[in-house]
């Protein structure tokens, strides 16, 4: 008697799992998303449990309903007979899927078909059955797609996937069945060598030596959801079970397919050792530590290199992660020459970083993730690939050696390396001591989104080659336009801090958590004349951000520094600064206020003041919007009033264009000089429109 039947699996192997079907013997299949009807005895059922790599689950099709109202959902269910599926204390749960305008949430559904089910079995047993929502014995599945409802019986109980070999697992380790469909995919030939440079926890090489000593994927598994049914057959079961033990000890005993595993992670390798020592596989396998960098092939002839490298999800990994890549690009091209390649990843532009034109590229799903596996050949004869962006990597490197003599002269720690000089490759590179900051600037929108990743990945690349500081010490931002309170949100919660020196000062920054690391290295010039001037001064510093301008100011000798900001964070940053340089003491004030207002009402005097701006802020914490541009004159007039008449004022700003008004300002008395051209520091020097500062003064009596 031919049952019908349906096999669950990962989106994109439905036609792997078909032909996989139809070798075990299923007929009449028929493909749908994520799964495949088919139908075959209880034989083939038994035999898709024990022996399918693909499928999730096995499902015996109970009713097929047309469901229009909650009604018919029940009454559907009703007329199941269950008491041909669920014995007397057993225990049974429903899972309910898809809907319909009458049936719109899931839990309802398998509600109505739970009522059915116990109402039918409470009047044929006189008791009611028990649901269990965890164990079940019967587990019954449900999918309503329009009004058409599906309703069958489990017969994997816990999904196929789970093998019953897995001890340990890494991040994120393949599901088993994938880990089975990208051999597949890759077309390995069994009889030949293996490689995972980045093994993990082990399932892809676990799931070969199954398949190379025909071992069934089900065999050590000690449930399937058939066991409680009421219609398993144990004798049919049994002989299937026995022909997969005896097909698995010969096929062990005779396999020689060399299949080598390496990973950097000690721990982690020793997770794949007990995974694989529990499959019954752990002779087959070899495991090694070690890098992708210190790979060898340790073969005596040409196979497949299958790997699943790490994607990683957070902007802070990406740096290391193309590093990787990039590495393990030319270590096959050195390494596997002649051998096929199979990488599934669902980062296209980490794999595009092999700098290795796939032959093949198939679309899969780990999970909910999307991913991509991109089959390979590495040519015989092939050779390192050129360097990335060499236009690029030269400017980098001409840019490099003489700011690099000119910061060690200064005392300097943190400067730019390159801004932007060529315009494809479009960011500002900085360098932090042992650090670099590469923040990519926004592209034009006449450039095609792929095209500027793949540009800036590219420099990413040729950073690290023209540099030598590692993936991990690189750290990525993108510059765009901030609004609002975007100027202010945290990126990260690294909290790492990193001491730098700027000639005599030291000084805190953070590489990670803001997209500004609270030191603007424009304005270098600009605090150094501060310090200069700063000499029995009383100082202001408004719109303070982390103090370092303050700092400054009290090595140069200042006799008070007032510091304001409207930011907690940046107003503790900057008195940390201070503290760093032993400035402490009652003449050093911190005001947490909004900066506008706070200058308004304030009433002490001061010989020098700095003030620089933000461009535009319309922040909550500020009572009214600020351009800057339109409301520079009411902010420098409102300064006047703290500024003595022999005192300074040096103003600054960042806005592109920027036009003092002159002669509003002489209407308050005042007159101003353009500095910014002196203020512009070497490493900054293409770009004269960083900035531009202003020293104003009371006109002469």
């Amino acid at each position: 008697m031919l049952l019908p039947l349906f096999a669950t699996c990962p989106k994109g192997l439905e036609s792997l799992l078909t032909d996989e079907l139809t070798h075990l013997g299923a007929t009449e299949l028929q493909e749908t998303v994520a799964g495949v009807a088919f139908k075959g005895d209880l034989a083939l059922a038994y035999r898709a449990c024990m022996w399918s790599r693909l499928a999730s689950r096995i499902m015996l099709q109970l009713a097929e309903l047309t469901m229009r109202t909650d009604m018919d959902l029940y009454l559907g269910a009703a007329n199941i007979q269950w008491e041909q599926h669920i014995q007397p204390g057993q225990t049974f749960s429903v899972d309910f899927s898809g809907g319909n305008d009458a049936i719109t949430n899931t839990q309802y559904g398998a509600l109505k078909i739970k009522d059915a089910i116990v109402d039918r079995l409470s009047k044929r047993w006189g008791e009611r059955p028990n649901v269990d929502k965890r164990t079940p014995d019967i587990r019954i599945l449900a999918h309503l797609k329009r009004n058409q409802l599906s309703i069958t019986l489990d017969l994997s109980g816990p999904a196929l996937h789970q093998r019953g070999y897995r001890q340990q697992a890494g991040d994120a380790p393949l599901k088993e069945n994938l880990a089975a469909a990208i051999l597949l995919r890759s077309g390995w030939d069994i009889t030949k060598p293996l490689v995972d440079p980045m093994c993990g926890s082990g399932t892809l090489l676990i799931e070969a030596a199954l398949m190379a000593a025909d071992h069934a994927p089900g065999l050590l598994r000690v449930r399937f959801g058939f066991m409680a049914w009421c219609g398993h057959q144990r004798d049919v079961w049994q002989e299937i079970s026995a022909e997969a033990t005896v097909r698995a000890t010969r096929g062990i005993k005779a396999a020689n397919t060399e299949l080598y595993g390496f990973d950097y992670d000690k721990r982690v390798l020793a997770f794949a050792e007990e995974n694989a020592q529990a499959a019954g596989v752990g002779a087959l396998i070899r495991f090694r530590p070690g890098t992708v960098t210190e790979l060898q092939n340790p073969a005596q002839e040409a196979g497949w290199v299958i790997s699943n490298p790490p994607y990683g999800e957070r902007l802070s990994e990406f740096p290391s992660l193309l590093g990787l890549h990039q590495q393990l690009g030319d270590v096959l091209r050195e390494q596997f020459k002649g051998w096929q390649v199979s990488l599934i990843s669902s980062s296209p532009e980490l794999l595009s970083c092999l700098r290795l034109r796939p032959d093949k590229t198939y679309k899969l799903f780990n999970g909910a993730l999307a991913c991509e596996l991109r089959n390979y050949h590495i040519a015989p004869d092939a050779k390192a690939a050129r360097p990335v962006a060499e236009d690029f990597a030269n400017r980098l490197a001409k840019n490099i050696k003489p700011l690099e003599k000119w910061a060690k002269a200064e005392h300097i720690d943190c400067y730019r390396l390159y801004d932007a000089d060529l315009p494809e490759y479009n960011a500002a590179i900085d360098r932090y001591q042992d650090y670099l900051v590469i923040q990519e600037y926004a592209p034009p929108k006449s450039v095609p989104e792929y095209k500027a990743r793949g540009r800036f990945y590219d420099l990413v690349q040729a950073t690290m080659a023209v540099t030598g500081v590692p993936g991990h010490r690189i750290i990525l931002k993108v510059r765009a336009r901030q609004t609002g309170r975007e100027q202010y949100e945290k990126l990260a919660a690294h909290q790492q801090w990193l001491t730098v020196q700027e000639h005599n000062a030291q000084l805190l920054v953070n590489l990670y958590d803001y997209l500004d690391t609270g030191l603007f290295l424009d304005h270098r010039p600009i605090r150094q004349r501060l310090g200069e001037l700063a000499q029995g001064k009383d100082f202001l510093n408004l719109f303070a951000y982390t103090g370092s301008a303050t700092v400054h100011a009290g090595l140069g000798g200042a006799k008070s520094t007032t510091t304001v900001d409207m930011s907690k964070t940046y107003l503790g940053w900057a008195e940390r600064n201070m503290q760093l340089n032993g400035l402490t003491g009652r003449q050093h004030q911190f005001i947490h206020a909004d900066c506008l207002t706070w200058i308004q009402q304030g009433r002490d005097d001061y010989d020098l003041i700095f003030v620089d701006p933000p461009t535009f802020s319309n922040s909550k914490r500020m009572d009214t919007s600020f351009d800057v541009q339109r409301d520079h004159i009411e902010l420098l007039g409102a300064l006047s009033k703290r500024l003595r008449r022999d005192g300074l004022l040096i103003f600054s700003n960042n806005k592109r264009h920027f036009k003092m008004d002159i002669e509003a300002l002489s209407t308050l008395g005042l007159v101003a000089t353009n500095i910014s051209r002196s203020t512009l520091p070497k490493d900054f020097a293409r770009n004269p429109q960083i900035h531009n500062c202003w020293e104003i003064r009371w006109e002469a009596q």
